[in-house]
């Protein structure tokens, strides 16, 4: 449950509750499995960073490609309709917001060419989405119905240290009980936004350090974050409290993205990794894979 050897602490402290885990899936070695969603049916579709690919995964089947698109694919959303969108560079690298069908068509919603590095999305209300900009330090409100794109929100601490820095800045986005929170990876923060009528209030600090990429919430206000290089998902409590609940050995290595099952898998977490493809583990890189997490608490479902 370490932190990885050559990089600073994880948080102050580490105090660790491993819970139970199972691997559901796995990938070839040098998969990078980057985003995940799940809809109403429990079925999980997973992103392939580098493939641009959508793969679909349902209980006790092996992963089923779902769909393709000719760029690299980042993160996923479901809409309240059981819309799928993602978000993605296009072939010629322009920042890309893709529909997805329920077949696995795909078709651009918008473009967006001043966009940077369009990462992790999140539900604003009815079809209004945030998207975060991990290069520009920005998070952009998409408006599906009028496929309009624009700046919500542009600040210090959505952004790097250093434009050099190739670690994204903000990453996964998730909002609980009217505020925005915010992981800063490259800065190793999570930053709370408060929202009032659909707008950004000032943006503040909430934890730091911790290495945080994706992340959801359950219905008590626990998060619940992976943090990629550190191999490792951690339970954040409703005052910054943060405990370590699985690692390297729960198959947590290079570990991505995480959502909330749905229905009766509401206290299961799923998480996706890329096997330590970014800081490979001494041991070499791993293959891809989709673990589930048994937390015992429901998690915040799509518009809670």
């Amino acid at each position: 449950m370490a932190d990885s050897p050559g990089l600073p602490p994880l948080f102050a402290e580490t105090p660790t509750a491993p819970v139970p885990a199972k691997a559901i899936a796995e990938f070839p070695v040098n998969t990078f499995l980057e985003s995940i969603a799940v809809d109403a049916n429990n079925t999980l579709f997973v992103t392939n960073h580098y493939e641009g690919s959508i793969w679909r995964i349902e209980a006790n089947n092996p992963p089923i490609l779902h769909a393709q698109i000719a760029g690299k694919a980042t993160g996923l959303a479901f809409l309240p309709d059981d819309n799928l969108l993602l978000s993605a560079w296009d072939e010629q690298n322009i920042s890309t917001v893709y529909n997805v069908s329920s077949e696995g068509e795909t078709s651009v919603l918008v473009t967006l060419p001043d966009a940077v590095f369009l990462n992790g999305m999140t539900l604003l209300d009815g079809d209004r989405i945030l998207i975060a900009d991990s290069y520009r330090g920005a998070i952009w409100q998409l408006t599906v119905s009028e496929k309009k794109a624009e700046i919500w929100l542009e600040h210090p601490h959505l952004a790097r240290s250093s434009s050099d820095s190739e670690f994204p800045a903000v990453n996964g986005l998730k909002i609980f009980e009217g505020v925005l929170y915010a992981s800063n990876t490259e800065k190793m923060q999570l930053v709370k936004i408060p929202i009032a009528n659909g707008q950004p209030g000032k943006p503040e600090v909430f934890v730091a350090p911790i290495n945080l990429d994706d992340f959801a919430f359950d219905q008590q206000g626990n998060l619940y974050g992976t943090t990629h290089i550190y191999n490792s998902v951690v339970r954040i409590s409703p005052v910054g409290e943060a405990t370590i609940i699985a690692g390297a050995a729960e198959d947590m290595t290079g570990s991505t993205a995480l959502a909330f099952g749905r229905g009766e898998a509401c206290t299961s977490i799923y998480v996706v990794t890329n096997g330590g493809m970014s800081f490979p583990p001494s041991t070499g890189v791993e293959p891809g894979r989709v673990v589930c997490l048994e937390v015992g608490i429901p998690g915040l479902q799509l518009g809670e």
